[in-house]
C-alpha cells in the first residue's frame, strides 16, 4: 500500500492536483505500480457524509473532474456511502485507488467503523489517499479537533477517536484556514491544539503539502510545522522533505537516565522502538511516553530473539534507520544487528573489534600518531610478559582485552605479584598487560556527526582513577570542567578521525602526564588510554547538562535526526560528584550537607546497586562557578 495524507490534493482555488513538492508525479508512479501499468485504475471514493446524498454527489463530481484535469485516466469511479455500504468489502477488493474524502471527521469516522474499513484494508495493495478528514481518520488514534462552535462548547465532545491505523501521524490540515480560526471565542491553534499537544505530536501544513507513506517509510513534503508539548516549530520548507525515522533503542530502561535519549529522539519526530527484557508496565512512565512501540524479549542476551524483535519493527514500520543502546555491554550486539539489517549508521561487525579490544585500539592510536602506553597480549605467555615488565618496570596493569571500565583490572607491583597472578588466572590469554603511567586521568567526551565533526565536547577530570576506587572501596570524587582544554580537544578529535567513527557519543580516556616520559611526551601532554564508543557512564551525562546548562540527550538526538546540534548552551559551571559508602561513618550528616550546599546541589540520591562499586552508594552532585570550590566540597562530603 502507498498512502498519501493531504489537506487537499490541490492548491487553494485550483481545479487539478498540484505538481508542487512532487505530488502529482508521486501519485502517478504509485498508481502505475498498483496496476502494473496494465489498466486504468479503478477509483473508490469514501464519503465523509454518507447520509447526505447531495453533498456526496457534489464531492464525487468535483473529485472526478479534478482527477481528469490532472491528466490521470481512470476506469470506474465509485462513491461508497450509505446506499452501497453493504457492498463495501466487494468495492474495496476491486479498487486500485481508494480516496477518503473530506468533510466532518467524527461523521466519517463512525461510517468507517460501521463498514469495517480497517479490516478491509489489511490486505489492500493499492493506493490510499486521504483528503482533510480522510487523512485525519487514517491515524491509529485520531485527533478530531472541534470544527463547529457547538463542538467547542460541548463538554461531551470527543477529541480522540480510534482510526484506521494506517499511520501514527496525526494531522491538522488546511494551515491557511486553521491558523486564524476562532470558535466560540477560542483560538483553534493557541487555545485548543497547542494545549492538547502535550505528550502528543500534530503536523500541519498548507494545501499542497502532503505526507507520503510507502514501504513503511513516512516522509512529509513541503512546508510544515510540528505541534508538540505546547510548542510549535517549523520542520520542513517548501520543496523540502522531512523523513520520519525509525530508531530501535536497545535496553532503554537501563541505565536509569537513558530514557532521556528516547525523549530527545521522540521530540525530533522519530519513531522510537524499544526492546528490553521487562514488561511494558514496569517501564518508567517517562519512558513509556517516549516510545512509539515496545517489544519485550525474554533475554536480551539471546541474539535470535532480539533479531526477531527488530525484524518485527522493520515489518511494521519499514526500514530501520538507527539501532543503538549507547551501552558498552551491547556494542557488539548492536553492531551485529546493524550489519544484518543493513543499517547505515553506526558501527558494524567489521569495525567493532577496533573499539572493544584494547589490543586492537593500539593500531588505530598509532595510525593517528597518538601516544599510548606500551602493551603486550597475555596470550604471548608468562615468559614474554615477565620480560615486558622487566623492560617497562613495575607496576604493570593487567586488564581484560575486551572489558568495561575497571572491572577485572589488576595492578601488579612486582614480579612475585605477577607470578601469583598467572598462577590464579588460567584465562590469561584474554588479558593485556600495559606499562603503568602516572598522571591525571581525564576524559574527552563528545558527540560527533556523520562527517566526524564534533557537535558537543566536554572534559571530565578524575583525581582518583576508577580502578583505585573499585579496588580500594574508596569514595568516588570527580568533576566536569567548564571548558575543554585546547590540546585535549585537538587530540580527542584526532583520535576519532583515526578510528574513523562518526554518528556517535564517545568517551575517550587520557592520562595527562605528571612528568616527562621518554617516547610518550612532556609533562602536561596527553596519552591515549582507552576509547569508549558510548556516553560516559553513571551520572556524567547529567553532570554535563548541569555544567553547560544544556541537554546532551537532546543534542545526541539532534545529531541522529539532523546531523547537527540545535540545542544551545547557557551559563557554564564546574560540576562536581562526591559520594559516600554505606559501611563508613562520616563527620557531617546528610542534613548538614543540605544546609551547607543546598543552593549548589543539583542532585542527591542513592546510587543504583549495579553502579555502586565505581560510584559508591550515595551521590551528591553540585555545581560551582570556581574550581577552587570543588576540593572543599569533596572534603566536606567524604571526611
Amino acid at each position: 500500500m502507498t498512502l498519501f495524507l493531504t489537506g487537499s490534493p490541490t492548491r487553494y482555488g485550483e481545479d487539478h492536483f498540484t505538481e508542487d513538492n512532487g505530488f502529482l508525479a508521486e501519485v502517478r508512479a504509485a498508481l502505475a505500480e498498483a496496476t502494473g501499468g496494465r489498466r486504468k485504475p479503478r477509483v473508490l471514493l469514501v464519503s465523509a457524509a454518507p447520509d447526505d446524498r447531495g453533498f456526496t454527489e457534489s464531492v464525487k463530481k468535483g473529485m472526478s473532474l479534478c482527477i481528469h484535469r490532472s491528466g490521470i485516466e481512470t476506469g470506474s469511479i465509485t462513491m461508497l456511502d450509505r446506499r452501497n455500504a453493504d457492498r463495501a468489502a466487494e468495492l474495496v477488493r476491486k479498487a486500485d485507488w481508494l480516496i477518503l474524502c473530506g468533510g466532518h471527521v467524527p461523521t466519517q469516522n463512525r461510517f468507517l467503523h460501521e463498514i469495517g474499513l480497517k479490516a478491509l484494508l489489511q490486505d489492500f495493495h493499492g493506493v490510499v489517499m486521504g483528503c482533510s478528514a480522510g487523512s485525519m481518520n487514517c491515524a491509529s488514534r485520531v485527533y478530531a479537533h472541534p470544527e463547529f462552535p457547538e463542538e467547542m462548547t460541548d463538554p461531551a465532545y470527543r477529541r480522540w477517536l480510534p482510526g484506521l491505523g494506517l499511520t501514527d501521524i496525526q494531522l491538522i490540515p488546511h494551515w491557511e484556514q486553521v491558523r486564524d480560526c476562532v470558535l466560540a471565542g477560542r483560538r483553534l491553534i493557541e487555545d485548543v491544539a497547542l494545549p492538547d499537544s502535550w505528550n502528543h505530536r500534530f503536523y500541519t501544513f498548507p494545501d499542497g503539502g502532503y505526507v507520503l507513506v510507502k514501504d513503511g517509510r513516512s516522509q512529509l513534503r513541503g512546508k510544515a510545522w510540528e505541534l508538540t508539548n505546547g510548542a510549535m516549530r517549523l520542520v520542513s520548507e517548501e520543496n523540502k522533505c522531512y523523513t520520519f525515522m525509525n530508531l530501535v533503542f536497545i535496553s532503554p530502561h537501563f541505565p536509569q537516565n537513558y530514557w532521556h535519549f528516547c525523549a530527545g529522539a521522540r521530540n525530533n519526530g522519530l519513531n522510537v522502538l524499544g526492546i528490553a527484557d521487562t514488561n511494558y508496565e514496569n517501564l518508567p512512565w517517562e519512558l513509556q511516553a517516549c516510545l512509539t512501540d515496545y517489544y519485550k524479549v525474554n533475554n536480551l542476551e539471546d541474539y535470535d530473539e532480539v533479531y526477531r524483535a527488530v525484524a518485527w519493527f522493520a515489518h511494521k514500520y519499514g526500514r530501520i534507520d538507527w539501532i543503538e543502546s549507547n551501552n558498552e555491554y551491547w556494542l557488539e550486539q548492536d553492531a551485529r544487528l546493524r550489519t544484518d539489517f543493513n543499517v547505515a549508521s553506526g558501527l558494524h561487525n567489521d569495525r567493532i573489534a577496533a573499539v572493544k579490544n584494547k589490543s586492537e585500539m593500539k593500531k588505530y592510536y598509532a595510525a593517528g600518531g597518538i601516544p599510548t602506553a606500551r602493551q603486550i597480549k597475555g596470550v604471548e605467555g608468562r615468559e614474554a610478559v615477565r620480560a615486558f615488565a622487566a623492560m617497562t618496570g613495575y607496576p604493570v596493569i593487567a586488564k581484560p582485552d575486551n572489558g568495561v571500565g575497571a572491572s577485572g583490572t589488576f595492578k601488579l607491583c612486582n614480579e612475585a605479584e605477577l607470578e601469583a597472578w598467572f598462577d590464579n588466572h588460567s584465562n590469561y590469554g584474554l588479558f593485556v598487560f600495559e606499562e603503568f603511567i602516572t598522571g591525571l586521568l581525564v576524559s574527552y567526551d563528545a558527540i560527533f556527526n556523520d562527517r566526524m565533526e564534533p557537535v558537543f565536547e566536554n572534559n571530565s577530570v578524575f583525581p582518583t582513577p576508577v580502578m583505585d576506587i573499585v579496588h580500594g572501596n574508596l569514595e568516588a570524587c570527580y568533576w566536569v570542567n567548564k571548558t575543554v582544554p585546547e590540546k585535549l580537544a585537538e587530540i580527542g578529535r584526532r583520535t576519532v578521525r583515526a578510528f574513523g567513527i562518526g554518528s556517535r557519543f564517545v568517551h575517550l580516556e587520557f592520562f595527562q602526564l605528571d612528568r616527562d616520559r621518554e617516547g610518550l611526551g612532556r609533562k602536561g601532554d596527553y596519552v591515549g588510554l582507552e576509547v569508549n564508543m558510548r556516553p560516559p557512564g553513571g551520572y556524567t551525562p547529567d553532570m554535563m547538562n548541569f555544567a553547560h546548562s544544556t541537554d546532551v540527550y537532546q543534542i545526541w538526538a539532534d545529531m541522529v535526526a539532523f546531523g547537527e546540534r540545535r540545542k544551545g548552551f547557557g551559563e557554564q559551571y564546574f560540576c562536581a560528584y562526591a559520594s559516600r559508602r554505606d559501611n563508613r561513618n562520616y563527620a557531617h550528616t546528610h542534613q548538614e550537607i543540605l544546609n551547607k550546599y543546598g543552593s549548589a546541589l543539583c542532585l542527591c540520591e542513592r546510587v543504583p546497586a549495579v553502579l555502586a562499586d565505581a560510584l559508591s552508594d550515595y551521590a551528591y552532585i553540585a555545581r560551582f562557578s570556581f574550581q577552587e570550590e570543588i576540593e572543599p566540597f569533596f572534603r566536606f562530603i567524604t571526611e
